[in-house]
């Protein structure tokens, strides 16, 4: 089923204990293979994200955001979609950041209607 996923409009948000929480809100659009976003919200003053999709959904991004603190950080995420029952999209992500702010780890965004 993951093959004919189309993020072209979509909005992710990640997984929260507390939906109140002011986190950002990600539109992907795609065009093609390529997909792109951009989000704001929270801690995060602008992001964006480019990549590509494969034909099983997966999407290889690299991605760069200015934090409100002016912080700059950019990495890469590979990003695994999981249908929900509510036809809902829930990406796991495996992310990397690079340079000053190096770290490693794995979380989930959904779908937001």
């Amino acid at each position: 089923m993951a093959d004919v996923i189309n993020y072209d409009g979509k909005r992710f948000r990640k997984v929260l204990a507390d939906p109140a929480d002011d986190a950002p809100i990600a539109l992907y659009r795609q065009q093609g293979d390529l997909v792109w976003a951009e989000f704001t919200g929270g801690d995060v003053r602008r992001g964006s994200l480019a990549g590509t999709r494969d034909t099983d959904g997966v999407i290889s991004f690299s991605y760069s955001m200015v934090l409100a603190d002016g912080r700059v950080i950019s990495g890469h995420s590979v990003n695994t979609p999981e249908v929900l029952a509510d036809g809902r999209i829930r990406l796991h992500e495996r992310w990397e950041r690079y340079g000053a702010h190096a770290a490693s780890g794995v979380s989930a965004i959904e779908e937001v209607r």
